[in-house]
Formats: C-alpha cells, structure tokens, sequence
C-alpha cells in the first residue's frame, strides 16, 4: 500500500487518526468535491464549480487540500489551441474514501430520507444486489454497530 502525503498539520499532529483524516476533509465542500470525483468522475476546475456552485477561491482551497493529503492527484492536460489546465483525478488513498460517502450516503437516507426517496442506491457491480455499508470482521461475517468497540493502543 502506498503512502498518502501528511497535508501540513503543524509542528505537532493530532494523536487522534480521525482528528488528522479531518484535516484533510474536514468541511461540506471537501466531501462534495470527493463526491462529484469518485461518484461522478468529474476532473476539471470548472465542472467542479458548475456542478457544485461553489466559489473558485474555496474550490481552490479545497482541491489543493485534497491534493496534499494524497486524496487526489493533479495531472496537467491541454487541448488542441488552449492553455495547459490540470485535471483532479483520486488516488488509490482517495478511492479508499468510497466506503466512507457510502456510509454517509447510508446514514442520510437511514436518518435524514428525502419525502420522494434516495436519489442514488448502492449496489453489487456484478449482480446489482444492494450492498450496505458496514463493519466485517476478519472472517468477513458483518457486525452491527454497536457490537463494535474502539479501544485506545
């Protein structure tokens, strides 16, 4: 497994991994821009902007964030008689993000459901079986919530 790139954090870092991780992500519009990338493949500055309405001095903020922390990559691009531009792509770090918009999404539709119903499913790519989004153990037999427990190391 390859190693995501530490964003600035300060002289000293958070002990809390979850404290770190919101560094990274922590805001709507970091969440919504790993949305449109890893849902939707959007790549480019101003499909991110149209898509999700958002300011170009946070959507830059928010991209540079996301490429710091090795969520996502920048890859330059140019198309026949235009500028160089650079396209956001989520790295192997960031695909490993899926399963947390998945429990949120999750959570959403569990606690806060749309009158008209959700607006996207989650499903097996190979059967179209529904899947959930949950804890596994080790013999991949799936856990409830609260049969869980975090324990400091």
């Amino acid at each position: 497994m390859s190693r995501a790139r530490t964003p600035e954090l300060g002289p000293v870092q958070p002990f809390c991994s979850i404290e770190r991780t919101l560094t990274i992500l922590g805001d709507r519009w970091a969440f919504l821009v790993l949305r449109e990338s890893l849902l939707y493949q959007v790549e480019r500055f101003a499909d991110f902007q149209e898509r999700l309405g958002i300011a170009t001095n946070v959507l830059t903020d928010r991209l540079k964030r996301l490429v710091d922390g090795g969520v996502l990559e920048r890859v330059d691009y140019q198309e026949p008689g235009r500028r160089a531009r650079s396209a956001y792509r989520p790295t192997a770090e960031g695909r490993q993000l899926l399963v947390v918009l998945g429990a949120l999404q999750q959570w959403g539709d569990d606690n806060v459901p749309r009158a008209d119903g959700p607006t996207m499913t989650r499903h097996e790519q190979s059967s179209d079986a529904p899947v959930r989004v949950g804890f596994v153990r080790h013999d991949d037999d799936s856990l409830p919530p609260e049969a869980v427990e975090f324990s400091r190391v």
